[in-house]
């Protein structure tokens, strides 16, 4: 069983369910980067040629699909959240810092391994269809999102390496980077932002193993799917899952914004987790929410 969470414009946050037959190891230390690195913004990207764009290093042949600007092309490699004493590079290491100290593995060492260096050029596939995303989403749309091609494109969020970090092996990973969405500027808009994601996976005897007589309890069952639960996931199995995903963000943001902070839940829905909740915090008398969460779609962790 997993579970997921996202901070908004700054990061997000996810947490999933571990299927049984997953075997759960341990995250050195240290943060684990991707092989990708980042690029000088000198360097990144050159002005599309007639019928290709120049990206990171590569060629993209340009389509119909081909709506990204000289200007959002100036934008990648810029990498800011990795720039030391940047605003969002502090925000980054400040979430790293409290995840570092409060969340242990077996041997005493980081439970969450880090992703910041991972390349925004990503496939449709990787964006949407391996997130579940229906082929007829609006969050698809041209008018929506920043395509190199109709195969290719700018990530929409960091839930576009999801996938990929489960599939390698991973059971608990925070991934950061900057996003593009074709967003009106306004004070809380801008069509490149930054989102830190974290997941999580459970094993039935990490998640029942501090509950009384938990050793009879179980992740999956042959059920119905509610409001709010999945249907192969047991009632015990998902409050459990939603209690520690909620207790641990709301000492993220406690962790961030100091105490006395007025948190509420809001009931969502994300196309890739069920249930889903959304938080908002009290900032100058006014709710706002800051990153959106919940249970990972099982069919994404099976897969």
């Amino acid at each position: 069983m997993a579970m997921l969470w996202k901070f908004m414009r700054v990061a997000k946050y996810s947490k999933t369910a571990l299927s049984s037959e997953v075997k759960v190891r341990g995250i050195p230390t240290h943060s684990r980067h991707s092989s990708s690195k980042s690029v000088p913004s000198d360097f990144a990207a050159s002005a599309p040629c007639s019928n290709t764009v120049e990206l990171l290093g590569k060629s993209y042949p340009q389509d119909e699909y081909s709506n990204v600007t000289e200007k959002i092309l100036s934008k990648v490699g810029k990498n800011l959240h990795n720039r030391k004493h940047h605003p969002l590079w502090l925000i980054k290491e400040q979430v790293k810092e409290h995840f570092y100290k409060h969340y242990l593995g077996r041997r005493g060492t980081p439970l969450f391994s880090v992703y910041d260096a991972l390349s925004p050029v990503v496939t449709v596939q990787q964006n949407f269809d391996s997130l579940l995303i229906p082929q007829n989403h609006a969050s698809r749309r041209k008018e929506d999102n920043y395509y190199l091609n109709r195969d290719h494109m700018l990530r929409a969020h960091t839930s576009a390496h999801q996938w990929d970090l489960i599939h390698s092996g991973l059971d608990a990973f925070l991934a950061v980077g900057d996003v593009y969405r074709r967003d009106t500027i306004d004070n809380t808009h801008y069509p490149v932002f930054h989102q830190m994601e974290g997941v999580r996976l459970f094993s039935c005897h990490e998640l029942f193993s501090s509950i009384k007589d938990g050793e009879g309890l179980q992740l999956f069952e042959q059920g119905h799917r509610t409001a709010h639960k999945q249907e192969c996931h047991t009632m015990e199995a998902v409050r459990l899952v939603e209690f520690n995903l909620k207790q641990v963000l709301t000492k993220l943001m406690t962790h961030i914004f100091g105490d006395g902070l007025q948190v509420r839940w809001v009931d969502c829905y994300f196309p890739f987790t069920h249930p889903s909740f959304e938080m908002e915090i009290n900032f100058q008398g006014e709710w706002m929410e800051v990153l959106g969460c919940g249970v990972m779609e099982q069919q994404l962790v099976n897969s």
